[in-house]
């Protein structure tokens, strides 16, 4: 590992904690610094996480530039902090998702220009527009929906959603700040000489996620079927045929490790990162795995209309990144949620505290 110092902003919460905690224990030296503002319910739970494994914890906003005062001269930042959720500012002011997801964004390549910092970006697939997605021709099988289309549409295969998929149109808050702080990335990278790499993920699922309808749904899934908490169906027929791909945050933590070591060769590359078709899954057949490992059956309940924002199927092409750095998923869904459950079987008095 070429840098000392590993700063990670959203550090307390599922992937930052994750991503400090796996380079920490492979990289004993090194220092991590783990910087979160503790808004995310469960959050606070990885403070002692963060410590026992030699993890600097800081308490801060990247929405105040007086928090982000820290030296790190020619350290890596990767930047992991997010309003995450895909609903924000639907109906309500949106202000916090913009200040935090576009000026929080500002503020944190500013620490990184002022410190000759590499950057790391954790984007989201959310910027690709929901209507563009959902126009693709799909068919519905028994346990999920299926892309049905015979291509025809730029950046879509069978394979999923490439980097070349059309960014024209609404995406939700969620994506459009996220698209708008990788723009402005793209301009610290050619004005200011900073190196960063981009990763536009779907969906990250395993232990310590908190999950919740807007985002974190596997673990939201796996949370319900152990404590007997009550769900819904929500939309595209109400019957859960709905399909994302899933990808573990482990896999995630090889290929930023990958890319922490390359940054030089791939600066201002955008990857598309995900689980893939082979790693995917519907509600219904998640809901047949939760009830395999808790053992519990709940009750789900149906509501027709569905989200703003929502769409039926969402999956990764991984080609390019796969190409470029050799990187692909590793581990099966099946094995994500098996983890999901021992996490919550393990800790199951304080997320029931923390939580309920």
């Amino acid at each position: 590992m070429k840098y000392k110092t590993i700063l990670i902003t959203g550090g307390a919460g599922f992937i930052g904690s994750n991503l400090a905690v796996a380079f920490k224990t492979k990289y004993p030296r090194l220092k991590v610094i783990a910087l979160d503002n503790l808004k995310r319910r469960g959050s606070e739970l990885n403070i002692a996480r963060l410590k026992e494994n030699g993890v600097l914890f800081v308490h801060g906003d990247i929405r105040c530039p007086e928090d982000l005062r820290l030296n790190i001269k020619s350290a890596l930042l990767i930047e992991c902090s997010a309003e995450p959720s895909v609903l924000a500012g639907f109906g309500e002011n949106p202000a916090y998702i913009i200040n935090t997801n576009l000026s929080g964004t500002v503020n944190c390549l500013e620490l990184a220009r002022k410190n000759s910092a590499d950057v790391i970006f954790l984007s989201t697939s959310r910027v690709y527009p929901y209507g563009g997605i959902n126009a693709i021709k799909c068919k519905e099988t028994e346990n999920r929906f299926q892309w049905s289309g015979r291509g025809g549409v730029k950046g879509w295969s069978k394979k999923g959603i490439s980097e070349g998929f059309s960014l024209s149109g609404p995406k939700t808050l969620y994506g459009a700040t996220k698209l708008a702080s990788e723009f402005i990335l793209q301009e610290y990278i050619s004005n200011y000489g900073l190196k960063g790499v981009i990763n536009r993920c779907g969906v990250v699922a395993g232990a310590w996620q908190f999950g919740k309808a807007d985002q974190g749904v596997f673990t939201l899934w796996m949370l319900a079927h152990y404590f007997k908490n009550d769900l819904n169906y929500i939309g595209f027929g109400s019957k859960g045929k709905q399909v994302r791909d899933l990808l573990a945050v482990e896999d995630l933590f090889r290929l930023v490790e990958r890319q922490a070591m390359e940054l030089g060769k791939i600066n201002g590359r955008i990857y598309n990162v995900g689980g893939g078709l082979d790693v995917s899954l519907s509600l219904l057949e998640t809901t047949a795995l939760c009830e395999k490992f808790s053992g519990n059956r709940i009750n789900i309940g149906s509501e027709p209309k569905p989200r703003p924002g929502d769409i039926a199927i969402y999956i990764t092409d991984n080609t390019k990144v796969t190409k470029e750095l050799g990187w692909q998923p590793q581990i099966a869904a099946e094995d994500i949620l098996d983890g999901i459950y021992c996490w919550i079987n393990q800790y199951e008095r304080q997320i029931r505290e923390s939580l309920f």
